[in-house]
């Protein structure tokens, strides 16, 4: 799907403020409700828009150590690594998992607690994952920047020609 000018307006609007009316939306971007709406249906059904979350504040919730976790693994097989997937998948304490180059293959960020937490996490889950052959773990001191919000500036610049 090609995004045009009121597509990244609606998308803009929406990182901002997830909770804001389609009419409000609609006043925003400078559309009717009817035409907004229709957008941002379509932008869900093509999958851009993925779903509405609330922004928490971890250490308030108590969840106060981020640790950044790189994952070595011995080999790269297709059935390991479809089982290293599946297993990271559920815990629930890995807020993200990417597929990295460098050192490590796997980048895993991990939210817990405290150390004790993490140490458990680490003891009993992280090192029984599939074909994990090392891990090094980076604890975050501060957060310097935390958004969620994508950069929508620096996407490609769309054709003239819109749609409603």
């Amino acid at each position: 799907m090609k995004l045009d000018n009121l597509d990244r307006s609606i998308l803009a609007a929406l990182q901002r403020d997830a909770r804001l009316t389609n009419v409000q939306l609609a006043e925003e971007v400078g559309l009717s409700p009817s035409p907004c709406l229709r957008r941002v249906r379509l932008l869900e059904e093509a999958g851009i828009i993925g779903g509405y979350h609330a922004a928490l504040d971890r250490t308030g919730i108590g969840l106060g150590l981020t640790v950044f976790v790189g994952v070595k693994v011995d080999r790269h097989h297709a059935e390991e690594a479809a089982a290293f997937r599946e297993a990271v998948a559920l815990l629930p304490a890995v807020v993200s998992c990417h597929l990295v180059s460098g050192e490590s293959d796997f980048l895993l960020q991990v939210v817990v607690p405290d150390l004790a937490a993490y140490e458990s996490l680490l003891m009993e889950a992280l090192l029984k994952l599939p074909g994990v052959s090392d891990i090094r773990s980076n604890f975050a001191i501060a957060t310097i920047k935390g958004q969620t919000a994508l950069p929508l500036d620096h996407l490609p610049q769309p054709s003239t020609a819109g749609r409603d």
